[in-house]
């Protein structure tokens, strides 16, 4: 047989009737000896082959189970059955891997979502997780593109990192310390300086710092890896290892940042829209009826732009008791988020200009004295989507912040160089790549749309 092989994506919406090919893709389902359900991952459909069995020795046709691998070779004929433009007349098959039916654990039946992350290794073969891992690519894809066409350069920053952009502390650390004969400095504390780096050094919970000094010389840059928070936390919202999006802009004010966010997340969520309908469409069947309607929502409605201040008083009058409290100075939980997009407004949200006290250090001081140029942008049934600021760069008020919050100043003595050598106005903010799939998929725990999800205690495959 040869080796040359056609798509079954490529079968299903453009083979020509009569066309001879090959095929080659896993089995989902082998019925009544006669029909075989294969699928290559290149679509959500299955290419329905149909073989006639009395023509082939009974020991191979019994190797045709859930999850071996097949090649066939046969002729493309019009579909007699419903739902199928076409199907595949088998002329030969060759079993290119085996799988026993008594051990394969993907049978044909709904299975739980706890049983398949279980089996991370394999539940890309299912329906719903190779439609969640083809929209992923497809997101990665658009996020790209929408940057590039904007002229923005893709910047890498650094995974091993010596400083806490976010200031709280829940890193990863990195050595290459022997933890059994940890050195010890004179004062009895861990000597860092005789560690691989000579330093303390930690993974990255965000690339921002970094990407402002290519902004700083590029203008507009963006960074897309891989982030990391040792959070002990074990909610469908968390995880250890996620991916972060993060573009950072010289001579953008706050309504710049804004009407970037709007534009970008419309535009990628319009990109699945238009080239994930299918996988779109079975999501919506058997997960949440609402998901398509969700999606319009973003890319049809001009989106909302509120202080946090206005905010508040909103949610103060809504006359809803919320499980949070509500005051001038809480940070908004995902129950407020949702009741502003959801209920009051009944569109996209950002809310701009947080009280500096529970914000980051890098974020612009107002004028008033107790707020900053933040903004959040806010999406239905998930909350917080984005969350960027204008940055601080007058270079006194930011290293009064940084000393204020009791942060080690010399970790950030390059950062403060920006702004003593040709200091400018920028801003970004930082989308976690989890989120929006989770958004766009509608997957209710984020360890869905990741291919082998960290959490604590959890780092299998």
């Amino acid at each position: 047989m040869a080796n040359k092989r056609i798509k079954i994506k490529e079968i299903l919406e453009k083979g020509e009737i009569g066309t001879r090919v090959i095929v080659k893709g896993w089995v989902r389902t082998f019925r009544s000896n006669r029909f075989i359900h294969l699928n290559d991952g290149s679509t959500i459909n299955n290419l329905q082959a149909v073989i006639d069995f009395e023509k082939y020795d009974e020991r191979e046709i019994r190797r045709i189970t859930t999850g071996a691998c097949l090649a066939i070779s046969g002729k493309i004929s019009e579909s007699l059955g419903k739902g199928q433009r076409v199907e595949l007349l088998v002329d030969s098959f060759e079993i290119l891997g085996d799988s026993n039916p008594d051990e394969y654990p993907l049978q044909p039946k709904k299975h739980s979502m706890e049983f398949l992350r279980s089996i991370a290794h394999l539940r890309p073969r299912t329906n719903t997780f190779g439609a969640v891992l083809r929209i992923r690519h497809a997101l990665a894809y658009a996020i790209h593109k929408y940057f590039n066409d904007k002229g923005f350069f893709y910047l890498h920053t650094p995974i091993i990192t010596g400083s806490d952009c976010e200031g709280a502390g829940e890193m990863f650390r990195v050595t290459t310390f022997n933890l059994e004969k940890v050195p010890r400095n004179k004062n009895g504390g861990i000597d860092y300086a005789r560690d691989f780096f000579g330093k303390e050094t930690n993974l990255t919970v965000s690339g921002q710092l970094e990407g402002e000094l290519g902004a700083m010389a590029l203008s507009e840059i963006y960074t897309f890896g891989p982030t990391f928070r040792a959070e002990n936390s074990n909610t469908p919202r968390h995880l250890a290892e996620f991916w972060m999006i993060e573009p950072e802009m010289a001579f953008y004010d706050i309504n710049d940042n804004m009407d970037l966010a709007e534009e970008f997340l419309q535009y990628i969520v319009q990109y699945a829209l238009d080239h994930c309908r299918d996988d779109l469409d079975f999501l919506t069947k058997m997960y949440d009826k609402d998901l398509l309607g969700s999606l319009e929502f973003v890319v049809k409605n001009k989106f909302e732009r509120i202080t946090y201040t206005q905010g508040m008083e909103i949610l103060q009058n809504s006359g809803k008791k919320f499980d949070f409290p509500v005051h001038w100075g809480s940070d908004l939980q995902t129950e407020h988020e949702r009741y502003l997009v959801e209920t009051h407004f009944k569109r996209p949200v950002i809310i701009v200009d947080y009280p500096k006290e529970i914000k980051a250090f890098y974020m612009k001081q107002n004028a008033d004295g107790k707020t900053v140029a933040a903004m959040d942008v806010l999406f239905p049934r998930i909350g917080e989507i984005i969350g960027g600021s204008q940055r601080e760069e007058d270079h006194d008020k930011l290293l009064n912040r940084i000393k204020e919050l009791k942060l080690n100043v010399n970790d950030f003595w390059w950062y403060l160089d920006t702004r003593r050598f040709g200091t400018a106005p920028h801003a970004g903010f930082g989308l976690g790549f989890e989120r929006m799939v989770q958004f766009v998929t509608g997957m209710a725990n984020i360890r869905d749309v990741i291919p082998f999800p960290r959490t604590p205690k959890n780092a299998e495959f």
